[in-house]
């Protein structure tokens, strides 16, 4: 089994990888259980639980269970939430320290309320010492509700190698921010990557664009400018798969398209 993309950057799929599957918009969801049997199945053994809501309100056996789970497949795991309040950021560190997990990605904004950059900052200082103890980094990732420039001022007003980046260029554009423009203010805090490629479409009738995502390499995402400037390879950041995939005619339709866009992403990254 192998998931390199090249010496030192990992191959992970996200649970986003399976968003539709994982959800009750189909008829029969998959289980964590199942998306990491089916991650093992493509030869894949890392596995980014991310902002994956059942996760929250499991029992610490269940969550054992889940790690039980990716151990026998031999895939490692790493973990996704959003917010930073400080006693959700801990409550994350115990589940990150159950599964095994060495990096927490999260974002910004908390039940609506996006915080200043005094009041992440002070959040930050107060538990970096714990996350630091565990050995778990955190990553904050880009994205259009809270400008790339805050995110990065406070990463550099908290100053700790455990706290950086999650870069995904992609949800950027929805604030005008360029990819490019995003890639090289982010590359030197760099600690976990997203990868999704995305493009935007007319709409019926030529009135507005949609903007979704798009099998990778076949969008936007300037994919090998990205790698060039965050160097993934030399830095040991690994590279974990998304999807932008819109719902489609079918539930079976939905189904067959987000898995072949999973195994196009996997053999994409592999090719380079």
């Amino acid at each position: 089994m192998t998931s390199r993309s090249g010496q030192g950057s990992r191959i992970g799929l996200s649970s986003y990888a399976f968003f539709w599957q994982l959800s009750d918009k189909v008829s029969e969801p998959l289980s964590i259980h199942d998306a990491l049997e089916r991650t093992a199945d493509l030869g894949v053994d890392l596995f980014q639980v991310c902002d994956y809501a059942p996760l929250d309100a499991m029992a610490d056996s269940e969550l054992e269970a889940v790690r039980a789970t990716a151990d026998r497949l031999g895939i490692s795991l790493e973990l996704g939430t959003k917010g930073i309040r400080p006693e959700h950021l801990r409550k994350f560190l115990h589940i990150a320290g159950i599964l095994g997990s060495p990096l927490l990605r999260t974002m910004f904004n908390t039940l609506g309320h996006t915080p200043t950059n005094k009041e992440a900052v002070g959040i930050f200082k107060e538990v970096m010492p714990a996350f630091e103890a565990a050995g778990v980094k955190i990553a904050v990732e880009t994205y259009e509700q809270v400008p790339t420039s805050r995110i990065l001022d406070v990463i550099r007003g908290v100053d700790s190698p455990y706290l950086g980046i999650c870069s995904d260029p992609a949800n950027t554009v929805a604030a005008l921010e360029m990819p490019r423009e995003v890639i090289d203010a982010v590359a030197p805090h760099v600690l976990n990557m997203h990868i999704k490629d995305f493009a935007f479409s007319r709409k019926d009738g030529w009135v507005g664009f949609t903007y979704a995502g798009a099998p990778l390499g076949e969008g936007l995402l300037d994919y090998d400018y990205m790698v060039s400037a965050i160097k993934p390879h030399q830095r040991n950041i690994n590279q974990i798969v998304e999807h932008w995939l819109p719902w489609q005619d079918s539930e079976a339709e939905t189904i067959r398209l987000e898995n072949q866009w999973t195994r196009h992403s996997i053999e994409f990254l592999r090719s380079k």
